[in-house]
């Protein structure tokens, strides 16, 4: 079995930061241990009765604008959208006409600014894969101050794959890139640290980080929670929000019985036997959004108490390092989750939010269902659940003819302001004027596209 050595001289060799070799040195460890990383539903009790956002309103009120100045958006913004199809990142598709993820996030800082009259600082983490398009299209905002890789980005770490034999460094000559993998978001402290933000930062006066995922646009920064946060003293704050049946394999927060501490669970940490329990949305009822607030200067703290590395729990995913071949070496990738700091922090806690802060796009299914008429730009930027609706997105199933961003364009849209549920499957094309309400599936087996015509459908199922 392999000591470290192996793969500190690849990072090293790779100019890995200090910081992200330590990090990924404790989960080797824990790999070498035969920890699984699983949280089992007999360790665990749900979490119960968070504070609701609701509760503070009246922080907003007396919101002291001068906090802005000490406060760093953060987005990350590391993934492709490759199972949609794309090459390039996700965050460049267009939502709303040709407005793209960066443009709405660029207008949300950009807002905040103006009204405000504080410069909040700005921060986008990307990965080696998105880097270049994202400073290319930030270009547009340089009159803002939001561009240049120099001003605006934090880069992801990178890590080596694990020979699932040998515990060594994988090697693939077919294609050497594919011998590292991401980290997973959990890689923001050791990035933070690792690139020198966190130091400049803190030189800088910024005390407070907002944190969220680029293609969630429902997260902008909110002066209310803000201030709580400052207020509070709490080191670390997540943004959960109530389940529903189109989250239920998100992560969910749970409180650890042998010391009652608060603790996120994913779905890769959860044991086949208790995933029943996991998809249990009136039993785990909080789904993290990966909304987070951190203070720095905890941060700081902790980190250097830790020798660099916060310790975070080890997600094990086993792959083979080409992800196109099967018959390629077995191989461990290691990952971090950023919501499983709230561990870390001494007296770190959780706000329930509405589900108007939560609109991420994971699949063509979210973002048909963003491009619709349930969602509406607000005049501060983000892309919400129109007032209507209630806080309750409609559930949109589409088939594996759907699975590609480009097959959506053919689709039409029909309007699902009073949709539940919208399943489609098979080649069908809403004419204009098409209405879902309540729960509507659209069923064409014949493999040649069916036109929908206009008109009102209401909690039916259509066989074409």
């Amino acid at each position: 079995m392999s000591d470290f050595s192996l793969f500190r001289k690849k990072m090293q060799n790779a100019n890995v930061s200090e910081a992200a070799i330590r990090s990924f040195e404790n989960n080797y460890q824990a790999l070498v241990r035969h920890e699984s990383g699983m949280i089992l539903e007999q360790d665990i009790e749900p979490c119960q009765c968070l504070l609701e956002l609701s509760d503070i309103t009246q922080a907003e009120k007396d919101f002291d604008p001068t906090l802005l100045a000490q406060t760093v958006v953060i987005k990350l913004n590391g993934g492709l959208g490759t199972s949609m199809g794309l090459q390039k990142a996700k965050s460049l598709l267009p939502v709303k006409g040709d407005t793209t993820f960066l443009d709405v996030i660029a207008q949300q800082v950009i807002h905040l600014r103006e009204q405000t009259g504080a410069k909040v600082r700005f921060l986008l983490m990307d990965s080696f894969s998105t880097s270049d398009d994202t400073m290319e299209h930030m270009e547009a905002y340089a009159q803002e101050g939001l561009a240049g890789a120099e001003n605006i980005e934090l880069m992801q770490n990178q890590v080596p794959k694990i020979d699932a034999s040998s515990f060594e460094p994988v090697t693939w000559d077919n294609n050497p890139s594919q011998e590292w993998c991401p980290p997973g978001h959990g890689d923001l402290y050791a990035a933070l640290a690792g690139s020198g933000w966190l130091d400049k930062l803190l030189a800088d006066g910024v005390k407070y980080a907002f944190v969220s995922n680029s293609d969630n646009l429902g997260a902008v920064l909110d002066s209310g929670l803000l201030s709580y946060f400052a207020e509070s003293d709490k080191p670390f704050l997540m943004e959960a929000t109530r389940r529903t049946e189109a989250d239920k394999k998100g992560g969910h927060l749970a409180v650890r019985k042998s010391d009652n501490q608060m603790l996120l669970r994913e779905v890769a940490q959860c044991a086949e036997a208790d995933l029943a329990d996991f998809q249990n949305i009136e039993r785990h009822q909080y789904f993290n959004t990966n909304s987070l607030w951190v203070r720095l200067d905890v941060l700081k703290a902790l980190l250097d108490a830790a020798d660099g590395a916060l310790p975070l729990p080890m997600i094990q995913n086993k792959k083979t390092v080409d992800p196109r071949d099967k018959k390629s070496t077995p191989v461990y990738q290691l990952e971090i989750a950023m919501g499983a700091a709230i561990e870390a922090f001494p007296g770190s806690g959780a706000i329930c939010v509405p589900r108007s802060r939560f609109a991420p796009v994971k699949s063509t299914a979210d973002l048909f269902a963003l491009r619709s008429d349930a969602y509406e730009q607000t005049e501060d930027g983000r892309i919400a659940l129109v007032a209507p609706r209630g806080g309750n997105p409609p559930v949109i199933e589409l088939s594996d003819d759907y699975k590609m961003v480009d097959s959506l364009e053919g689709l039409g849209m029909p309007s699902l302001l009073k949709a539940e549920k919208l399943k489609i499957s098979g080649k069908v094309r809403f004419a204009d004027g098409v209405k879902i309400e309540g729960a509507v599936s659209f069923i064409n087996e014949s493999g040649e596209t069916k036109w929908v015509a206009g008109g009102t459908y209401k909690d039916e199922s259509i066989v074409m």
